[in-house]
């Protein structure tokens, strides 16, 4: 017989609040409580996510946030401008580097992708054409449990396809939907959580982006 799964309700903290059940060390936590489903309206910032999202595939977040002050520090605090002009000598310095996720693929792919970003950027702006997906307004999940997460949507499948035809790797519709969770396009803060009303607050204070 299989058990069922359990629910991964909200938890309740030392300090009274309740969170969604994933943050579990204090850097996880900060990270939850001020970062993960705050609307993100920085070009430069959206592509790190991006990235580093990316970087994500086939390992926890714990582990990327662990490392995110040696990515900033490996990839010029993710400036796109730079690395748009890496080389395959940059390249093998990066592979060296223990700090970081060394795969090639992905360290090649935030090459391509910086290039993509300009192109986009120098369009329209980078924000600017990712908020036009949700009409510069972060959609409100409702989710009372962890099991009611989606791996993926079909506009997360949208953005991706967008993202791949325009030059970006790492950016399938799973990774991308992490991506709009955790920049705050979709709000999927528990609502048992005291960051759900927080975040959807902050929709109301944000400027038009389409």
């Amino acid at each position: 017989m299989i058990e069922p799964r359990p629910l991964r309700l909200p938890i309740l903290h030392d300090d009274g609040h309740h969170r969604c059940d994933w943050p579990f060390v204090p850097l996880y936590v900060d990270y939850h409580d001020t970062e993960w489903g705050v609307p993100e309206t920085d070009s430069r910032a959206l592509y790190e996510k991006l990235i580093l999202d990316g970087f994500q595939a086939g390992l926890s977040w714990i582990t990327i946030l662990r490392k995110r002050d040696a990515f900033r520090a490996a990839f010029d605090n993710f400036d796109p401008q730079k690395i748009a002009r890496y080389d395959q000598r940059k390249v093998a310095e990066l592979m060296a580097n223990a700090g970081i996720v060394r795969n090639r693929a992905k360290i090649e792919g935030a090459i391509a992708s910086a290039r993509a970003f300009l192109a986009i950027q120098e369009r329209e702006g980078f924000s600017q054409f990712l908020w036009r997906y949700v009409d510069g307004r972060p959609l409100q999940g409702k989710r009372q449990h962890m099991g009611e997460w989606p791996a993926q949507t079909e506009l997360s499948a949208r953005i991706s396809k967008d993202l791949k035809k325009a030059g970006f790797n790492f950016c399938g519709p799973t990774i991308v939907y992490a991506f709009m969770q955790a920049t705050g396009f979709v709000n999927d803060h528990l609502t048992g959580c005291w960051r759900h009303d927080a975040c959807a607050a902050m929709a109301d204070t944000m400027k038009d982006l389409t």
